[in-house]
């Protein structure tokens, strides 16, 4: 490494590195609970994130790889970490309609109605892509039916923006 006027020059990336996070990466997506959680408890930072900001447990919750997830979890992993779209791992899993994973995350402190740096929430999406199921799940834990996304949007509204008729029935019908 360089010295630039007393700071250290950022290390360059080569090769063999680049290749190991992408396997890395990969362990999360496919579900290599047990090479994940080896690396994890050999220092491996538990809220690393790729490119597109997606963290370990990101990808791990999009994927529906519970027992991943659950590793990342039990080495901190940070629930509330959003990628560069401002999702985070609850609403990942909500969007993708898998409510073992929403359970798993709402039960290590993931926020109900979270919105990373975005403005939707876990309920606008699951609510958006009909997940019925979900939607029980996330206004049984506290989530806000009449929170509104940055266009001024209720959970509701963006489910019949969607053509999702059973999430707008569902939550139409909440007194």
């Amino acid at each position: 490494m360089s010295l630039d006027q007393g700071h250290m020059a950022p290390p360059v990336l080569d090769d063999a590195t680049l290749a190991f996070a992408g396997r890395v990466f990969q362990f999360a997506r496919m579900g290599h609970t047990e090479e994940l959680a080896e690396l994890l408890g050999q220092g491996l930072p538990p809220n690393l994130r790729n490119d597109k900001g997606d963290s370990l447990l990101m990808l791990a919750a999009y994927n529906g790889q519970e027992g991943t997830a659950r590793a990342i979890l039990d080495h901190g992993g940070d629930a509330e970490i959003a990628n560069d779209r401002g999702q985070t791992p609850l609403a990942g899993a909500a969007f993708k309609g898998d409510i073992a994973m929403a359970r798993l995350l709402i039960e290590r402190g993931a926020r109900i109605d979270g919105t990373g740096d975005g403005s939707r929430t876990a309920l606008m999406l699951a609510a958006m892509f009909n997940r019925t199921e979900i939607v029980d799940l996330l206004l049984a834990h506290g989530a806000d039916p009449h929170r509104r996304d940055s266009a001024g949007a209720t959970a509701a509204d963006l489910a019949e923006q969607m053509g999702a008729v059973d999430t707008t029935a569902q939550l139409r019908n909440l007194a």
